[in-house]
């Protein structure tokens, strides 16, 4: 008679089976933290300094707007920036509409 075969003849050890549910559960949370390093977490990063280059904008910063028009701010609200698109001709626009900052002086 083999060692096994004694075992469970006598039913001594015990048999322990996996559990499927736990190795999805792993799979998945490791799934997650993938996504969560690699898509959301970059993201997050890309718009919190996208909000701190708004909020940086002052006078005579040179922008360029959503639609792509260059502009000169003239003067800096808390939601509406007044900006100058050529000589003499001012608008105001949003704050969240400035896609960059060309350049700061």
């Amino acid at each position: 008679m083999f060692i096994s075969e004694a075992i469970a003849a006598t039913g001594t050890a015990a048999t322990v089976e996996p559990n499927p549910m736990l190795g999805f559960i792993v799979q998945l949370v490791i799934v997650f933290a993938i996504f969560y390093f690699l898509l959301i977490r970059p993201q997050q990063k890309k718009m919190k300094e996208h909000e701190d280059m708004l909020n940086a904008i002052k006078p005579k910063d040179e922008i360029i707007t959503g639609g792509g028009v260059y502009a000169k701010v003239v003067k800096a609200e808390d939601a509406v920036l007044t900006v100058e698109i050529a000589n003499g001709v001012e608008i105001k626009i949003s704050r969240s509409s400035v896609r960059e900052v060309v350049s700061k002086q």
